[in-house]
């Protein structure tokens, strides 16, 4: 089977509605959420093929297949992150800037969030976490599932 679109979010159908379906699913890397053309097999061993148009990204609980009996959804894999959390904007600037010299990958939440407060979330790396270490920047450690696959920011020098 091919798959060419994304037919909504698990995340937005009713209990009543996947009450009836078999669910099926596909366990992505976050890597693998921004490959618009691969092989998958799911996790009841069903090959399938995705071949989606050049604007789509995949993310968590997105319907790959929907019939009358089965549903087969994206999820995705936790991924090693550390969740930086300094405690005012000076902290928070110095670790913008001495980080993005790395050019790292990193997601920014706010208060609003799970997180319950503003953070920078890359993913793990030893010399990173030495570094908030030594500076006494406050940061945990976690496996997240990441809402948007990670994406290097464009920009020249």
């Amino acid at each position: 089977m091919i798959i060419h679109q994304i037919l909504g979010n698990r995340h937005e159908l009713s209990d009543q509605q996947l009450a009836g379906l078999t669910q099926d699913h596909v366990t992505l890397s976050t890597e693998q959420l921004r490959k618009r053309v691969q092989r998958l097999t799911t996790h009841t061993g069903r090959e399938i093929g995705l071949q989606l148009a050049t604007t789509q990204e995949l993310r968590d609980g997105d319907i790959l297949f929907r019939d009358d009996d089965t549903l087969i959804t994206v999820q995705v894999a936790p991924t090693d992150v550390l969740v930086i959390a300094p405690e005012d904007l000076t902290s928070m600037g110095f670790v913008a800037h001495s980080l993005g010299n790395r050019h790292l990958q990193a997601q920014f939440f706010g208060p609003e969030s799970e997180y319950g407060r503003a953070v920078m979330v890359v993913r793990y790396d030893h010399t990173v976490e030495d570094f908030l270490t030594e500076h006494h920047i406050p940061f945990t450690r976690e496996q997240r599932v990441m809402p948007a696959a990670f994406r290097h920011a464009e920009h020249t020098h």
